[in-house]
């Protein structure tokens, strides 16, 4: 069963505005949304192989409060096509834009405006 660990950046902006700690990890599947602090993954045998973790009043030392731990070997894949993008260019979209602009900008490369525009 495909399984997505989305994290809610909108949650972890208003527990920083607020002070509080709500979960920001949705597991997903077609069947189910369940929301949490931590989510382990796991291989076929039941063996812990990764840990997504939210800890806002203990980040790490860089600062990050969300971070994924695991054990085991991690391969490391780059998108060439991707490095060339510029982010001053019409080809990004702010993340925070409406999903419909969002959508226009991402999907046309040569929408005629720029994320700052909206």
């Amino acid at each position: 069963m495909k399984t997505i660990i989305h994290v809610n950046q909108h949650i972890i902006k208003a527990n920083r505005k607020h002070g509080k700690a709500d979960p920001v990890l949705t597991v997903k599947t077609y069947k189910s949304n369940d929301y949490g602090h931590e989510a382990i993954v796991y291989d076929r045998e039941g063996r812990e192989v990764a840990r997504v973790i939210y800890r806002p009043h203990k980040p790490l030392s860089c600062g990050a409060h969300v971070w994924i731990e695991t054990q085991n070997e991690v391969s490391v894949v780059r998108h060439p096509e991707e490095e060339d993008l510029d982010p001053d260019t019409d080809r990004w979209a702010d993340e925070d834009a409406p999903k419909d602009q969002l959508d226009y900008a991402w999907n046309d490369p040569s929408a005629p405006f720029k994320s700052a525009d909206y």
